[in-house]
């Protein structure tokens, strides 16, 4: 019996690793060929780069493909799409959570609904012409906030629900103010949610390609996403640039993704476990 359940279990990791490396072959191929020159690019193979390694890729991609206000673009849209999602998601959350009437069930029924809704390209354009936020970094901000808020309501929901009211009303008896309830007490405990919250937006919103194609008419105020898509057009035969590009462009996503993915499981396991 016990040779049996170490044989599944190597089974088990065999297959895990198999499945694994054939994940990570999109990204070999990108890193692999992003150091070839333009010739060896070109067949886009896994074959090892030779030397000289072209480290001169690099530095072309981010001269030709203004990589650097397009980089400060993302991360201003990011950053501010994170503060704004997650602040509004939070506070949203524990109203709906602590005042169970049916109003508040309706809404918070009515935002969670935005999840599984398409969005209205159409009506958003007239909406942000109205504003006078049409190509705008502070309506795209607005953007990534409104497509991004409806689920991290619903992720920060569940957390909520799991802080004792019997804190609330401690705090309430001992004199805390509204605000204080809720930054003093209760928002230090959602630190798992917050967590997950802000890395998934992140995520989200820096690998957003079609709304800043529909409400960023000027090249200057592009994300990295849709200078990859310039690039590209511009540089196709390039295969040893365009890789480089890529992998560029994907290097914050990975990195904010491997400090942050043990918040990200952590984040969505506690609120399983009852405390």
């Amino acid at each position: 019996m016990k040779s049996k359940k170490i044989a599944l279990s190597v089974l088990r990791n065999f297959i895990a690793w198999i499945f694994s490396a054939i994940c990570l072959i999109p990204l070999l191929l990108i890193i692999f060929n992003s150091l070839k020159d333009k010739k060896s690019a070109a067949a886009m193979n896994l074959k090892l780069p030779e030397l000289p390694i072209q480290w001169e890729n690099f530095v072309k991609v981010i001269e030709k493909g203004k990589l650097a206000t397009s980089f400060a673009n993302s991360l201003i849209y990011s950053a501010g799409s994170v503060i704004l999602c997650v602040f509004f998601a939070a506070l949203a959350a524990y109203v709906l959570s602590r005042n169970q009437t049916r109003l508040n069930r309706f809404l918070y029924m009515f935002l969670v609904l935005g999840i599984t809704l398409p969005i209205n390209y159409v009506a958003l354009t007239k909406v942000l012409q109205f504003l006078h936020l049409n190509n705008t970094a502070a309506g795209i901000i607005l953007l990534y906030t409104s497509m991004q808020l409806p689920f991290m309501t619903f992720l920060i929901h569940g957390f909520v629900a799991k802080v004792p009211v019997e804190l609330d009303e401690a705090a309430v008896i001992d004199g805390c103010g509204p605000l204080g309830l809720f930054f003093l007490i209760v928002f230090p405990m959602l630190k798992p949610a917050v967590a997950t919250a802000t890395v998934l937006t992140f995520l989200n919103t820096w690998n957003e390609f079609v709304s800043p194609l529909y409400f960023l008419n000027r090249s200057e105020q592009w994300p990295m996403t849709l200078s990859v898509y310039n690039f590209f057009g511009m540089y196709f035969k390039d295969w040893n640039l365009v890789c480089a590009d890529i992998l560029l462009t994907s290097l914050p996503v990975l990195l904010v993704y491997l400090i942050g993915q043990k918040y990200i499981v952590s984040g969505m396991t506690a609120g399983a476990v009852k405390g």
